[in-house]
């Protein structure tokens, strides 16, 4: 459509520039002018309509490194703003020159500047948004990882933890948070998983990395790599972090192990909530939901917000209720700490 367009406006302002010329060699030269430029503004005005279009095409990419924010709106804008400034540039050029070339000229005119204002301002979505006091949502955009020491690389257990999201909006942990794609694979597994209780933690790491979009000093960025030379997915983080300089967010005690043997920054969200809060200790009173059966007779088992296991006496017949436990006992192991206890009366 662009091709077509530009094609005849030059067309147009061929034709009649070619005609006048004849009109002032001779009278029987005009159709002749007229014919010739018909046939140069044809073939001309083609080649210039693909490299007006070509030139759209990677405009954005050229002006502006990435895209962002609701292009229709922007575009829209963009649009109308370039008709006016394509309007101001055009109507001289129809009062200084004879009506059969100026006004094919001037649309064209019109034509370009509009185009290449809509492509740029859709492009500028976020800027435009944020220029009227709108909050522009932040897309997950596809990147490559090479080295930023300054950013952070997620796990899947950091983003089911949730606490990361936490220390985000407190401004602890701003900056570029990456996702590998293949993390972002494993928690739609998981989501989608059989199991109520891993469907339940799939689908709030999944919300953790949406609600992640929205704070202020964050940007979320989808890793596109998959490092195909290492088949598990610890050996695939710690390789891109090592590589990168970029901390590795994770609450997998394993990974974040075997990560600082390799000289890799960690933030573990659930060491520090482990090292600020309160602990509950002997005699404490906990409302805790009963996820399964214990590995004892008459067990249950439940978990706290922060991921802490808490088992229960004789609570193996009460799985989905929510019980009051009273602590009797607290354990620290390589996974965190664990709670022992039995239903208060």
């Amino acid at each position: 459509m662009m091709v077509e367009a530009t094609r005849l406006l030059v067309t147009l302002t061929a034709t009649a520039a070619g005609f006048m010329i004849g009109s002032k060699i001779g009278e029987n030269s005009s159709v002749v002018g007229a014919i010739i430029g018909a046939g140069l503004g044809y073939v001309f005005g083609g080649a210039f309509g693909r490299l007006v279009r070509r030139a759209l095409d990677v405009a954005p990419s050229v002006i502006v490194p990435r895209f962002s924010g609701p292009q229709l709106f922007a575009g829209a804008f963009g649009v109308g703003l370039g008709i006016l400034i394509g309007l101001s540039l055009g109507l001289p050029i129809v009062w200084l020159m004879p009506p059969e070339v100026g006004w094919p000229l001037a649309s064209l005119v019109v034509l370009l500047v509009a185009s290449f204002s809509g492509t740029v301002f859709s492009a500028r979505a976020d800027e435009l948004l944020a220029s009227v006091g709108l909050s522009p949502r932040k897309p997950l955009a596809a990147h490559r990882l090479d080295s930023d020491p300054k950013s952070f690389l997620m796990d899947s257990s950091a983003a089911i933890d949730g606490r990361i999201l936490d220390l985000a909006r407190n401004g602890l942990a701003r900056g570029r948070h990456w996702v590998p794609a293949f993390v972002v694979d494993e928690l739609q597994g998981i989501a989608d998983s059989s199991d109520a209780n891993r469907r339940r933690r799939g689908r709030r790491g999944l919300d953790v990395l949406e609600s992640l979009r929205d704070v202020a000093g964050i940007e979320l960025a989808i890793l596109e790599e998959s490092v195909p030379e290492f088949p598990e997915v610890d050996s695939k983080l710690i390789a891109i972090a090592e590589r990168s300089g970029a901390t590795l967010v994770t609450t997998d005690h394993n990974l974040a192990v075997a990560a600082g043997v390799r000289g890799v920054a960690v933030l573990n969200p659930h060491s520090i909530a482990e090292s600020l809060r309160p602990q509950a200790g002997a005699g404490d009173l906990i409302d805790v939901t009963i996820e399964k059966v214990g590995s004892e007779p008459g067990q249950g088992v439940g978990y706290l917000d922060d991921g802490t296991m808490v088992v229960i006496e004789q609570a193996g017949r009460a799985v989905g209720q929510v019980v009051t436990v009273q602590v009797s006992n607290a354990v620290r192991t390589q996974m965190g700490r664990m709670l022992f206890g039995r239903m208060a009366a």
